[in-house]
């Protein structure tokens, strides 16, 4: 399983991208409605994600209390970095330049990251925090638009 065949189920998110106001505190509720994770979109991706770790596809650096890798560069993902982090613990802080989409598969026991279950999650542009998952694995598609991140605190 290689990058291509997650950029090709996360093609129909990225297209939607294109239109949906990062600064909407409706945007998680409306990406959960059109890529459910319990549905079709959620299984598709899910399949994608474990044949690309078990290959080593993906995650396969390590840091702290998570494993990550780069899936594609902006001008591969329709304006959008993507990158996938499986984290079972805090990650660094950091801030969402032009915003943060999530798109999150729990992987073990019943995780959550910062305060949310599986599925989608908004960070609109500016806004900055610690990623932490707790009470199990989570894999995380951060998905950011033209790939801009603040890793240091100011």
């Amino acid at each position: 399983m290689s990058h291509a065949d997650l950029l090709a189920a996360l093609e129909p998110v990225l297209k939607r991208l294109k239109t949906l106001d990062l600064a909407d505190p409706a945007a998680a509720a409306a990406l959960e409605m059109e890529f459910p994770m319990a549905g079709a979109f959620g299984a598709g991706l899910r399949k994608a994600a474990e044949a690309a770790l078990q290959s080593g596809a993906i995650c396969s650096r390590e840091g702290g209390p998570s494993r990550f890798s780069r899936v594609a560069k902006p001008e591969a993902a329709q304006g959008y970095s993507v990158d996938a982090v499986l984290l079972w613990g805090d990650g660094p802080w950091h801030r969402h330049t032009n915003g943060e989409v999530n798109c999150m598969l729990g992987w073990e026991g019943a995780p959550e990251f910062c305060g949310h279950r599986p599925g989608w999650v908004v960070f609109p542009p500016g806004s900055a925090h610690v990623p932490s998952v707790t009470g199990g694995k989570m894999l995380i598609f951060y998905l950011l638009p033209g790939g801009a991140m603040e890793w240091k605190k100011p």
